[in-house]
């Protein structure tokens, strides 16, 4: 096998390239939106050699595993008969090797390479107790606990009496590990000080024969992950005691063990520095994105944006190479598009104030007819600090209740989640609506709650609008659909929203927000040029995503050539 080393430097495009948008935690932890997948390749492939032995070389001077073995078994009867410990065994064996490991290694099954045990539960009334201690043995819970290389939070605030023997205590140089939860298998650290844990949590105290930072790294491996995950069971998940002192476990001569967590040490601390430089250069590129489209939004016409895009766009390949990056210019785009700066203005196109005296009488009849109602609490005019920086002569600022009309759908009965062919929105999961009543032409809807509040949708010709949604009313002969669309996107319609656990929005807080109306002919001319930037983007993103693919697949290929 190559130079570890060697596999690192020369492939360092690849590890520092390959990255995956992510949702949430994973085993590295946290929540990133972005995961530089490459360097978490090199972490575990690292792991991965480091417990199938090709990591470091092999010794044959030194004294094979095996024989550590009887000084394993010395040492626990030992703490056995010092009442130190509790008699606790696995399996007298593995029912199978899971690889081929070096000369000099031996499989054991985990409860021979420490003391196992579990930690204790707290209820809120011994929770207080602890708090209230001020001084003690820390007492640590799993959200304390980080996953693998991070240090344990001590400082909850919880402590121990030194002198109280409910509690299980691992002395220092224990290595934990969640085992219940979504953090099952995934949570893991040093201790390095005695404390008391909770019952989440299992804690091996190793023999003198094995080293912790080795079992740390075992823990952390894809191997070890995978054994530990086939023997979980439960709805929340979970691994029992038994089952966990089963699990097999690769042991190399105690030198050799040193060597290979020197050198995972050397290794780690190396993906480290690539992931500090990758995120400072992902960070620094972002700046460089934002201030260069902060500039081309505050373009003063639309010619002068034509000359900032044109020097924008002769460094496309270099400047928009991340998704955040395309998002930020497709925000910039819809931020153009409503201030004026998009396209060029035409002084024969009807001016908005026309438009909006048009959209007063259509409002009118609308609320004649009992279609419509006008805002409960009147709006008050634009002022002039209220209107968008400049904004076009021929544009008209207004308020969004001026124009437009939001009401709820339908609440949805028993009967009417019936599967048909009429798309429902805001219908949480809901895919078709039996019933032809009722039903809505295309229009736009906007959430109105929860997770969706303030999404923009349009509707096809025939839909259902659940009570989760807004429908929204307007005057079609004077605002272009796919114009007010773009105009909604581009207004956070939730700035102001309820400060509660789950968002809402209200007509009390869309109505007074001030927008530009522009002449009828510009936004079709707006829309048209949206729609042809929007292309671009997504040609962008596609190339991003082929990259990005790409570089993952190598990033994968690697690691499968070394541990072939």
């Amino acid at each position: 096998m190559s130079d570890i080393a060697a596999l690192v430097a020369d492939n360092l495009d690849i590890w520092t390239g390959a990255i995956e948008r992510k949702s949430g935690a994973g085993r590295g932890g946290g929540s990133k939106r972005i995961s530089l997948y490459g360097i978490e390749r090199l972490q575990a492939l690292i792991l991965d050699l480091a417990v199938r032995g090709k990591l470091v070389p092999q010794d044959a001077a030194e004294e094979p595993a095996n024989k550590l073995l009887p000084g394993i078994e010395r040492e626990r009867q030992r703490r056995l008969k010092a009442k130190e410990i509790k008699n606790s065994k696995g399996p007298a064996k593995l029912c199978s090797e899971p690889f081929e490991i070096p000369s000099g290694w031996i499989w054991l099954p985990l409860w021979q390479t420490g003391n196992i045990f579990t930690g204790n539960s707290i209820n809120a009334t011994l929770r207080s107790e602890l708090a209230a201690n001020g001084e003690g043995l820390p007492f640590v819970a799993t959200k304390d606990v980080g996953y693998g290389f991070e240090p344990i939070d001590y400082h909850n605030g919880l402590f121990v009496s030194f002198d109280d023997e409910r509690f299980n205590i691992a002395q220092p140089n224990s290595v934990f590990i969640c085992a219940e939860g979504g953090s099952a298998g995934r949570k893991m650290a040093i201790s390095d000080r005695a404390i008391a844990f909770g019952n989440k949590l299992i804690a091996n105290e190793p023999w003198p024969q094995i080293d912790p930072r080795y079992v740390l790294c075992t823990y952390l491996s894809d191997f070890f992950f995978g054994c530990f995950s086939r023997e979980m069971t439960g709805i929340i998940g979970g691994i029992s005691r038994a089952k966990f002192l089963a699990l097999p476990f690769p042991l190399p001569p105690l030198a050799e063990q040193r060597r290979i967590v020197a050198k995972v040490d050397e290794l780690i601390a190396l993906c480290d520095a690539l992931e500090r430089e990758s995120a400072d250069a992902l960070a620094a590129h972002q700046t460089l994105v934002d201030t260069l489209l902060t500039t081309l939004v505050n373009s003063a016409d639309a010619a002068d944006l034509a000359a900032n895009w044109a020097r924008l766009e002769s460094h496309f390949d270099t400047l928009f190479t991340t998704e955040a990056s395309i998002a930020a210019l497709q925000q910039a785009i819809l931020d153009l598009a409503v201030r004026g700066k998009l396209v060029e203005q035409d002084a024969g196109d009807e001016p908005g104030t026309t438009l909006l005296k048009r959209i007063k009488a259509w409002q009118a009849e609308q609320v004649a007819k009992k279609q419509i109602r006008l805002p409960r609490k009147p709006l008050s005019p634009v002022a002039t600090d209220e209107v968008p920086a400049d904004l076009p002569d021929n544009w008209s600022p207004v308020r969004l209740g001026e124009i437009i009309y939001i009401q709820s759908g339908d609440g949805l009965t028993s009967a009417q989640m019936e599967p048909g062919d009429i798309p429902v929105f805001g219908g949480n999961g809901i895919n078709g609506y039996h019933d032809q009543q009722n039903v809505f032409r295309e229009t736009i809807v906007i959430g109105r709650v929860g997770f969706y509040c303030g999404s923009i949708h349009v509707t096809p010709p025939a839909a259902w609008v659940t009570d989760n949604a807004f429908v929204t009313h307007f005057d079609e002969r004077s605002i272009h659909l796919p114009f007010l669309r773009l105009l909604l996107t581009a207004t956070n319609l939730k700035e102001d929203e309820n400060a509660t656990a789950q968002p809402v929005i209200s007509g009390a807080k869309v109505y007074p927000i001030v927008v530009g109306l522009p002449p009828l002919a510009e936004q079709h001319r707006i829309v048209a040029k949206v729609d042809e930037l929007m292309a671009l983007c997504n040609t962008l993103r596609a190339r991003l995503a082929d990259a990005a693919e790409n570089r993952r697949h190598l990033a994968d290929a690697i690691v499968e050539r070394a541990t072939a």
